[in-house]
């Protein structure tokens, strides 16, 4: 039997499906954090009998008639799937709005339970609900339930009751007339009757406290947080803590720790292995500890800013961040919805570029969905961490410049974007459900840390693991496939595939076969960056030493590398706003449906990189030591092309809008 779960955004119905199935899929106080449909069996001891339940969860839905690729995907399912029965999640705090896409739900001649969900709150609300007139008005069961509470009594008959609906029929209190879609007014009007059919319901089942206040507390909490000018630096304090938290006191802390356990245990593989074949020695443990240990060992930095985002995501702030930025992305372009996928790509670009499936406007989603990845996620961090640390003596103010400076790179490309499509201005109005302030849960925000990290470690084990084996062998043999000796490492195969990009990197400040092999890895999952650089340079040793990070100059590693701190910013700058890992370019693809957009997105990606890096290396330098660069010329040409073919595109952009513009004025 499959029954799906259905509801609004924000209703609780993830909630609901992990309580039920025992996952742990991603909760968020935002439409778009259920991007797709999900499966999954729910728990035996919720039901009786033999039969398995499948769980479906679909992403959240105002209405049956989709404005979004996401409510497609659910409208699409019921439609075509006919699952046995709909569990309708209807949010009891807000039940007029909920009930507009129930009463949609009960015209599709598929069996229907209400789950009248939050009922904890409405009754700290003194709100009262009847919710078995309401079962009799909207001719099928009400069901009040907490989804929060895993051993809430209401789960376990909201389940019962669906079983007992299979294959029964129920009669539509509200059925809409036949009428033409195209013709707007004629839609606008079925569906403001719709929506006086559910007022009417409403008032005859709710009996709600009206508070003489004009504004309660949160009312007051919002109007400094979400205000136009107090809002933003308030966001940007708070981004800032959780970047101080992570990667400077907590996470360091944690971190120290597992480094330290992580060389013991490489020193006493090395030991074991200390009569073995050099190759074999080399590569499992330089190559393979070493590699992915230089990577694990920025987990607990990962994970602490995991944690602290789902806590701002759990008690609601994260919605307001959205409302603040709002305005100025409307100015290029843009909307408060595409805030949201960035939001998320913060943890993971493939789920960020996914959410983008959101937004209604196409022109609005593609770019959301190409610049999305400026936004330095997960992965990035151990790249951030160790150039920090290796650099920087670990200066706060490095990870903070980069999300700032990925910010500015995404409201530029916006601007970009708007000019080369040719978009004119169009007056565009934002909705966005504000979720109550509640009391973070700390078990929620654990999971949500713990789901996350394992998605880490399993990228760390798998990918990386194969890529930084396939770089030692690489290092390792020439080829004619004769082990490269000790001091000849650029005859290798890796140096080799290395060395015309070292090439394209010298007016960049890093043109070694070495930085420019770490970088290509990163394309695979960024990441490999850090493992890669531990395998070539043979330094796993030191890149994760507490010693090292605490270094005020960091000269012992800019020493090896050949790097300055100047350059150590370019190619820590390259690697960040290039395009990302080769899953998030898949979900970009997909998400864009269209092999012109991405292959635009592609080529803005990685001039934006170059540019960046570019300009970093050559002005740091001049400002550090009074000349400019090496290879300024060939690197100014390249920028001057990229600028080109931008104004070229604008232009052509232009006449076309002028010649529409032309027809349309015939």
């Amino acid at each position: 039997m499959r029954i799906a779960f259905a509801g609004n955004p924000n209703s609780g119905k993830t909630t609901m499906y992990n309580a039920l199935t025992g996952r742990n899929e991603h909760v968020g106080n935002w439409a778009g954090v259920t991007v797709e449909r999900k499966e999954s069996t729910i728990k035996k001891s919720y039901y009786d009998g033999l039969e398995e339940m499948i769980a479906v969860d679909l992403p959240g839905a105002y209405s049956m008639s989709p404005f979004t690729s996401e409510e497609s995907i659910t409208s699409g399912y019921v439609k075509n799937e006919k699952p046995d029965v709909i569990i309708n999640i209807v949010d009891a705090t807000n039940l007029s709005r909920s009930l507009f896409f129930t009463t949609q739900l009960l015209e599709l001649d598929i069996p229907v339970v209400v789950a009248l969900n939050k009922s904890d709150i409405t009754e700290k609300k003194q709100t009262q609900i009847n919710e078995k007139l309401l079962a009799e008005k909207l001719g099928c069961p009400v069901v009040k339930t907490v989804s929060t509470e895993s051993g809430h009594e209401g789960l376990k008959k909201v389940v019962s009751e669906a079983i007992s609906l299979k294959g029964k029929q129920q009669k539509a209190p509200y059925v809409q007339p036949d009428i033409n879609l195209k013709n707007k007014a004629a839609v606008e009007a079925a569906d403001r009757k719709r929506f006086e059919f559910v007022n009417g319901i409403v008032k005859q089942v709710e009996k709600r406290k009206v508070y003489t206040k004009d504004k309660n507390v949160q009312d007051k909490i919002d109007s400094v947080i979400t205000h136009k000018i107090i809002g933003i630096p308030i966001f940007a304090g708070i981004i800032f803590l959780v970047f101080y938290i992570s990667q400077t006191t907590l996470g360091t802390w944690i971190a120290d720790w597992l480094v330290a356990w992580i060389e013991t245990f490489q020193g006493w593989v090395g030991g074991l292995m200390e009569n073995t074949n050099p190759l074999l020695q080399a590569l499992l443990v330089e190559g393979i500890i070493g590699g992915v240990g230089a990577v694990v060992g920025f987990l607990p930095l990962v994970m602490v800013m995991y944690f602290l985002i789902a806590l701002l995501e759990d008690c609601g702030y994260m919605a307001r961040a959205t409302v603040v930025l709002d305005p100025i992305f409307k100015r290029v372009g843009l909307s408060g919805k595409s805030v949201i996928p960035m939001v998320i790509g913060t943890g993971c670009a493939i789920p960020g570029v996914m959410a983008c499936r959101t937004i209604r406007n196409e022109r609005e989603r593609r770019t959301t969905a190409m610049l999305t990845p400026f936004m330095p996620c997960g992965a990035k961090i151990p790249v951030i961490a160790l150039f920090a640390g290796a650099f920087f003596a670990d200066a706060w103010w490095v990870s903070a410049t980069m999300y700032l400076v990925g910010i500015v790179l995404v409201l530029l490309g916006a601007l970009l974007v708007k000019r080369v499509t040719g978009q004119k201005y169009r007056k565009s109005f934002f909705i966005m459900e504000l979720p109550e302030y509640k009391l973070p849960s700390l078990k929620r925000a654990c999971v949500s840390m713990l789901e996350r990290g394992k998605a880490y470690i399993v990228k760390a084990g798998t990918i990386i693991l194969v890529c930084n084996t396939a770089v030692q062998i690489m290092q390792s043999f020439n080829w004619q496939f004769q082990l490269v000796e000790e001091g000849a490492e650029s005859t290798s195969i890796l140096a080799s595939i290395a060395h015309p990009f070292a090439i394209l990197f010298i007016p960049l400040g890093f043109g070694v076969w070495q930085l420019a092999a770490a970088s290509v890895t990163g394309f695979i999952a960024k990441e490999n960056v850090v493992g890669t650089l531990a395998v070539v340079y043979g330094v796993t040793n030191l890149i994760d030493t507490d010693e090292l990070a605490l270094v005020g100059s960091g000269s012992e590693v800019a020493t090896i590398m050949g790097l300055t701190k100047v350059a150590a910013l370019a190619y820590l700058m390259f690697n960040l706003y290039t395009p990302p890992c080769f899953a998030a370019l898949g979900a970009m693809n997909s998400e864009m449906k269209s092999g012109k957009w991405l292959l635009g997105g592609i080529c803005l990606q990685l001039a934006t990189g170059y540019t960046v890096a570019f300009l970093v290396y050559q002005i740091g330098t001049l400002i550090t030591t009074g000349s400019l660069g090496t290879a300024f010329v060939p690197g100014l040409i390249a920028v001057i092309v990229f600028a080109l073919i931008i104004l070229w595109r604008i232009r052509k952009s232009d006449k076309e809008f002028a010649a529409q513009y032309s027809l349309h004025s015939a």
